[in-house]
């Protein structure tokens, strides 16, 4: 048996499908976001990354950082082990504590990131319901995805958005069966967003639990960052809100957010809590800095939304095929897989623009795209500067303008 050949079958077959994912080598530089130093094949050049999920630039802010560097100072730079075992730390407990506080609920536990906190939580969760049934959206992120596989319970899935066809499986199956419909806020991909206090309508009416992915939207939205349900009014309606540190909040991991017993319940029958180390004190003190920090701030926010907004107006504004939507998303089809990368390649060689190709499976084959993720540091020169390179990168491939002038 060849082991070898049957991973290098694995990895051609990506390749000729055009979908195998380089990544480059980046430095980002504290105090300079978004610009970032790209270690090329012909030496260091520096760079403007356009892509990254740092949405507010909260991993360079001061507060973080020189939280991070007192804790790991004091405590050193590991957790020490599990949090059953040895890696309990206080840090820990007290950023659980801002959590549960920023989504209004009596509870949360933190996890190692937000793929493993969503995966975990669902899966957790839907163990615990006897004869359970999760009603998933067709959008859902992978880690719902695969908690949903792994409970084991039997799944619906309901077209995106779409709530005639959610009240119809919920109508079949029953108000006496425990039910957890599962669904994000914001959808990264396109920008769109759940009509949250609806869906909490349907699962009154029917008697389910809800679990709202809000990761791309705490820090973002609402009074004090605590997402879209928070912004609609709508926290207190949500049975799980699940969230992450790794984007808005600028650190790493993710976290669930419930009443005491569902937290409870997870924390003790969760594989993916029980068995794998706690975050380090210095990582957990320095998202606690950014969770207290944007509780008060809305310039982060505010200053992040204009650019967004900037950024959608110049790039539409040029003919380039961007789809406009009410979030800090800005996605730019290219449609397939192969000009996909070869705009990504040509912004980061010619133009010093750095935004990773978006293929499949994270989106449909024929949809795929440039995310465009503006910060509140990505000014007005910037955004000129971006929409330049991608119409220039749009007539060298022979992309598709959305209007017919700009391609001339």
């Amino acid at each position: 048996m060849n082991y070898t050949a049957i991973f290098e079958t694995a990895v051609d077959a990506l390749r000729r499908e055009k979908r195998y994912r380089v990544f480059a080598d980046i430095e980002r530089i504290a105090g300079r976001f978004p610009h970032a130093l790209w270690h090329a094949p012909d030496g260091p050049r520096e760079i403007v990354v356009w892509c990254s999920n740092d949405y507010l630039g909260m991993g360079q802010h001061p507060a973080s950082i020189a939280a991070m560097v007192e804790a790991a100072q004091q405590l050193g730079v590991g957790a020490g082990g599990t949090r059953n075992i040895s890696g309990n730390s206080h840090q820990v407990v007290m950023l659980e504590h801002e959590l549960a506080d920023l989504h209004g609920k009596p509870a949360a536990l933190v996890f190692t990131s937000g793929y493993v906190s969503n995966q975990t939580g669902i899966s957790t969760i839907g163990r615990l319901l006897p004869d359970g049934l999760i009603l998933s959206d067709q959008l859902n992120h992978n880690s719902m995805i695969e908690g949903v596989r792994q409970s084991g319970c039997e799944k619906a899935i309901f077209r995106h958005n779409d709530l005639d066809h959610l009240e119809d499986l919920l109508r079949k199956a029953g108000k006496e069966r425990p039910k957890l419909i599962a669904f994000e806020s914001v959808y990264s991909m396109d920008g769109d967003i759940a009509p949250i206090g609806r869906i909490c309508d349907l699962a009154e009416r029917y008697n389910a639990m809800t679990y709202l992915d809000e990761v791309h939207a705490v820090g973002m939205y609402g009074a004090r960052g605590g997402g879209i349900a928070e912004r609609d009014g709508e926290m207190g309606r949500v049975d799980v809100i699940e969230g992450t540190l790794a984007k808005a909040f600028g650190t790493l991991g993710g976290y669930i957010a419930a009443n005491a017993p569902i937290i409870d319940a997870v924390r003790s029958h969760a594989p993916g809590f029980i068995f794998t180390s706690a975050l380090p004190p210095a990582v957990a003190a320095a998202a606690q800095a950014s969770v207290r920090h944007l509780k008060v701030s809305q310039s982060e926010r505010a200053a992040q939304q204009a650019n967004a907004a900037r950024t959608k107006a110049a790039l539409a504004d040029a003919g380039l095929p961007v789809t406009i939507s009410e979030t800090h998303i800005v996605p730019v089809t290219v449609g397939d897989a192969e000009r996909c990368k070869a705009a990504s390649d040509l912004l980061l060689a010619e133009h010093g623009i750095y935004i990773q190709p978006i293929n499949y499976p994270t989106v449909p084959r024929g949809t795929e795209r440039l995310r465009i993720t503006p910060t509140p540091f990505h000014d007005e020169a910037l955004i000129a500067e971006l929409t330049r390179a991608l119409v220039a990168v749009w007539r060298k491939l022979d992309l598709p303008f959305r209007l017919r002038a700009a391609a001339e």
